[in-house]
């Protein structure tokens, strides 16, 4: 099986801008007693989660940086609503996406911070052709044009990771406390063949959220059809090592 990432396509031809942010969210971690770290990461995105239940028992609409403490308060109340497979960190986003839009788009597209959006004859379309794992959650976008598209925002689930051979070999291991990763992304990737999934076509890397990586299943499709709006560029997979043969 050959894989993709999925990115933007950047020509002229699609003119479209989303301006917005998910409904709901995690906020970012203040000096995490462990690392040291202040941060958060908006990339890994649930929009499925519904906390209009919960909403009243934490901010979930301000991102700025808390302490650990009320951070892993929070996580516990969203925990119980999250899609199973689902990974949670600082900046977490959740519910659907909502903003304006305007311009030029494709049957799928890409956008800050790694979204991956499909107009619904598209998606139906793709499961149609037997496409694993497509979760279409309907956005609240408002286009600022006639003839707007109906966009559903793809839940991609966070799996899958880079080879240790692509990495530094000093890296430090994840922060036990805020699971924050301290590496920057690769310029040379190598996904990690035993950690990929066989039930997805189209997921989010669990280590770099920002990364879209898809099968070639998804790839062949989205070319048949042709659905415009990304562009594939393949990805090379790790390969098990051969044993040496025993010496007679």
């Amino acid at each position: 099986m050959k894989y993709f990432t999925v990115e933007e396509d950047r020509t002229p031809l699609y003119t479209g801008v989303i301006t917005g942010s998910h409904k709901w969210g995690l906020p970012g971690v203040d000096t995490c007693p462990a690392c040291g770290a202040t941060w958060g990461d908006n990339s890994r995105a649930y929009p499925s989660v519904d906390l209009t239940s919960v909403a009243s028992l934490a901010e979930f609409t301000d991102p700025w940086a808390v302490p650990i403490e009320e951070y892993e308060r929070m996580c516990e109340l969203v925990r119980p609503f999250l899609p199973p497979g689902a990974l949670l960190e600082p900046g977490t986003t959740l519910g659907p996406a909502v903003g304006t839009a305007v311009g030029r788009f494709g049957q799928l597209m890409t956008s800050y911070p790694s979204w991956l959006l499909v107009q619904r004859e598209a998606l139906e379309k793709l499961q149609a052709e037997g496409v694993q794992g497509l979760k279409g959650v309907p956005t609240q976008l408002r286009f600022r044009q006639r003839n707007s598209p109906e966009f559903f925002e793809l839940e991609l689930l966070p799996v899958g990771r880079l080879h240790a051979d692509c990495l530094p070999p000093d890296r430090e291991p994840p922060c036990p406390r805020c699971g924050r990763v301290a590496l920057s992304l690769p310029a040379e990737r190598l996904l990690d063949a035993a950690t990929l999934p066989s039930h997805l076509d189209v997921f989010r890397l669990e280590d770099f959220s920002n990364v879209l990586v898809c099968t070639e299943r998804f790839a062949k499709a989205c070319k048949r059809l042709k659905l415009d709006g990304v562009v594939f560029n393949p990805v090379p997979i790790s390969r098990p090592k051969k044993r040496a043969s025993p010496v007679k």
